[in-house]
């Protein structure tokens, strides 16, 4: 099977997206960074016998007084401090499939990847750093939103560093029905209309970093997200989890 536009682009937001958690060479308001690198990457879908295959893409990192890029999100620093950060964010999603993802997924209408805008913040205290975004489709694919709140701590040993994290996820009624409803043009006996409701997924996730050389970083990122109830009951899904693995290296310039 080849791969087309769409598979490609949502391999791009699994393996690009690790560069939008937690960043060891970010720069101060006044400085600019840049690197490249490549990453390889596996999801495993909650879709029933989804085609689920391994990625390995380049990846692009830019942060700047106003702006940072990093992977698939785009930043403006409105407000920066040493503690607190926030402004609009950009960021393409890679959710969706095609009908030849899937055997099961045969006779469904494509579901596309979109953009998504909104605002996001961050404020590092003592003990964690607290994240919060706020996203609409920009694409107008699903109509829908989303809002995320997460925790993460970064601990530090030598060349080591490593950053446990929890997230919560909630996603609106319009966003659970595009991704996961089934249409009565694409009802079957084994795949029953059904419609989405808002829910919220839970994540749990892992970074381990290693500091390769004093501008090269490689990093390994494991997560699972515990989907909400909307989701694990479409007949599409046959999980109740999706979990991530990521391998990145990054070289600064």
């Amino acid at each position: 099977m080849k791969p087309t536009y769409q598979r490609i682009l949502r391999a791009a937001v699994l393996v690009l997206g690790s560069l939008s958690l937690n960043s060891a060479f970010a720069q101060g308001p006044s400085g600019s960074q840049w690197g490249l690198g490549a990453t390889v990457g596996f999801e495993k879908k909650p879709y029933r016998d989804f085609d689920d295959k391994a990625q390995l893409l380049p990846i692009l990192f830019y942060e700047n007084r106003w702006i940072r890029l990093a992977g698939t999100t785009l930043d403006l620093k409105l407000s920066s401090s040493e503690s607190f950060r926030w402004g609009p964010r950009l960021r393409f999603s890679g959710e969706g499939y095609e009908a030849e993802d899937s055997p099961f997924l045969e006779g469904m209408d494509e579901r596309k990847s979109s953009f998504w805008a909104g605002a996001a913040a961050s404020w590092d205290m003592r003990w964690a750093t607290l994240s919060a975004e706020v996203l609409g489709d920009a694409s107008g694919n699903s109509k829908g939103s989303r809002m995320s709140l997460g925790v993460e701590r970064r601990f530090a040993s030598g060349s080591f560093d490593f950053t446990p994290r929890v997230a919560a996820h909630h996603v609106d009624k319009k966003y659970a029905n595009y991704y996961y409803g089934v249409r009565s043009e694409e009802a079957t006996a084994l795949r029953p209309l059904h419609g989405g409701k808002a829910t919220t997924n839970l994540e749990f996730g892992l970074q381990i970093g290693y500091a390769l050389a004093p501008k090269q970083r490689l990093s390994l990122d494991l997560s699972t997200t515990r989907l909400g109830s909307s989701i694990k009951d479409s007949p599409l899904v046959d999980r109740t989890k999706q979990d991530n693995v990521r391998l990145t290296y990054l070289y600064l310039f």
